[in-house]
């Protein structure tokens, strides 16, 4: 890199969000926290400054563990500030799986914990003392509003307290910039719903700041937005949305915990512009009850990222006055790449996942994934979603044979498979693992899927394959009914004959639950073990 060049880092937002924003509200959270861009900046300076005292250099690893809490959102800046690498973890996990995380970071000198998830923290770091690998430094994170409430509990010696930390920090500490745009700034895991352990996604510091200025324009996000939190900061970073927020100097309004009437709540008080995160929060909406809603003070964007739910779902949310915006994307990618608004007055078939391709800061293609070339625009032809550019992950952490996999071909191979629509925008079909070879014919299980969702009785649909003794391939449906309801398996499947090719109709109806993982994903590896076994099947098809 030129000498005269300065590399690229999303903390020199903060910077500029101190200058230029500085008395502007930054964070609100529980109606009495509230902060301006100049004193979060300067928090976080401190929160750098204290960090290096206790022994954080460039490139050392720091672990969070925390909801959408304010302090969660400061270690986004001060964690790089002081040169290290921040790792937000799913505060969802099991201790056994935070134990294996934990050790997967390795060396990690320090993690910071919420009040509220102390416990398991420290169960999962004495899982880490017996397997003979040093347990990180404890940093507490009080409640903002019962800062003696720790008293009680049994904290270990030596556990540092996180307002103690920056009351300690000098503010007139200069950041530390990192020499290479391309050092890492955080890791952040997959979600593991393939059955192995989470993968750890590392992301750079050029590509967190050129992802947080393509967010801004791909979220149509305008100067001074109020971001309401409920996409996970853990995920992806909050699809950068911390760095992109500083950029332009909006409001952040920070929920622990994501309600209908937290939503409606903070829409009403703040004046919400935008939230965003999984489509369970169109549910959530959608079936709120009349005492949790409030009048909207204006048309609100939300954007949500993975199976949708029913048409009547999107439509009751979006005649309740919410702009409804797809994603697609995932953790190796910072989060949706491509975003697109829905219509229900275009959208011709719900059960198309289809997304344009205007995004021009990533090359988006369909591609053959054994000659490489890209697929005709015929809506036919299925290829892999495949994804090139400067926002991409830098790879996975301490896992060299998944990176020569996934990026095989110079290209990151997503996994998904699609066509190519003669307009030149991608309709997905299926994830690779989870597609179905039915009657000498390709079926993509999200559309089966959307289908038994848009039934009025189903609340959970999955379909897999199902092999005979032939090895011929069969579809089968796990459906999990509303509360109250009852069907039978022959009304599922009439209901999929009325709406599908007859190629895409399931043979086996299953009521049940459906197994998920720590982030709600359905487990599919985990319902196709079931059905090696026929005892399951047997007895309710």
């Amino acid at each position: 890199m030129s000498e005269d060049l300065v590399p690229l880092s999303p903390i020199s937002f903060l910077e500029g969000a101190a200058t230029n924003y500085g008395d502007k509200i930054s964070i609100i959270y529980h109606h009495n926290v509230r902060f301006s861009w100049r004193q979060t900046h300067e928090r976080c300076v401190k929160l750098a400054s204290a960090l290096v005292n206790l022994g954080i250099s460039h490139n050392d690893m720091v672990t969070a563990l925390a909801p959408n809490i304010p302090a969660l959102y400061e270690l986004h800046f001060g964690v790089p500030m002081a040169g290290g690498v921040l790792s937000a973890l799913n505060t969802q996990l099991d201790v056994t799986t935070l134990a294996l995380l934990l050790e997967q970071l390795e060396p990690c000198k320090i993690m910071f914990v919420d009040y509220q998830l102390i416990d398991s923290a420290l169960k999962a770091c004495e899982i880490l003392s017996h397997r003979k690998c040093k347990p990180p430094i404890i940093v507490l994170i009080p409640n903002y509003d019962q800062e003696q409430s720790f008293l009680a509990k049994n904290i270990p010696p030596g556990t540092l307290n996180y307002n103690e930390l920056i009351a300690i920090g000098k503010k007139d500490f200069e950041a530390l910039k990192p020499n290479n745009e391309c050092n890492p700034i955080s890791v952040n895991y997959t979600s593991g719903s393939t059955g192995i352990l989470p993968k750890g996604v590392v992301y750079s510091h050029r590509s967190a700041y050129l992802n947080s200025l393509a967010a801004i324009a791909r979220f149509e996000m305008k100067q001074l937005p109020v971001f309401l939190w409920t996409v996970d900061m853990f995920r992806c970073n909050g699809w950068c949305f911390p760095w992109a927020m500083s950029a332009i100097g909006g409001t952040n309004i920070c929920l622990r915990n994501v309600s209908a009437k937290g939503i409606y709540d903070a829409i009403y008080l703040y004046k919400v512009t935008q939230f965003c995160g999984a489509p369970t929060l169109l549910d959530m909406i959608a079936n709120a009850s009349p005492s949790d809603q409030r009048p909207l003070p204006h048309r609100v964007n939300v954007t949500v990222a993975g199976v949708l739910p029913p048409f009547h779902v999107l439509n009751k949310v979006s005649q309740l006055g919410f702009d409804v915006n797809i994603g697609y994307g995932m953790t190796e990618t910072l989060g949706p790449v491509i975003v697109r608004p829905w219509n229900p007055n275009s959208d011709g078939e719900h059960t198309k996942l289809n997304y344009g391709v205007s995004e021009f800061r990533q090359d988006v293609d369909v591609k053959d994934p054994e000659t490489g070339e890209s697929t005709p625009h015929d809506g036919k032809t299925i290829g892999e979603i495949m994804f090139k550019g400067n926002a991409l992950m830098l790879g996975y952490l301490k896992n060299s044979q998944a990176n020569d996999k996934a990026f095989r071909g110079g290209w990151y191979r997503t996994g998904d498979l699609a066509v190519r629509e003669p307009n030149g925008s991608i309709t997905m079909k299926d994830r690779a693992k989870d597609v179905i070879y039915s009657k000498g014919e390709v079926v993509s299980s999200l559309e089966v899927e959307a289908v038994l969702l848009n039934h009025p009785k189903v609340l959970k649909a999955a379909v897999v394959g199902r092999c005979d003794e032939c090895l011929v391939e069969s579809l089968c449906a796990i459906v999990k009914l509303k509360d109250g309801c009852s069907a039978t398996v022959e009304e599922i499947i009439k209901f999929c004959e009325d709406h599908l090719a007859t190629h895409m109709v399931p043979s086996t109806v299953v009521f049940g639950d459906l197994p998920v993982n720590s982030t709600g994903k359905v487990q599919k590896f985990r319902i196709r073990e079931k059905i090696k076994g026929s005892e399951w099947y047997d007895s309710k098809n």
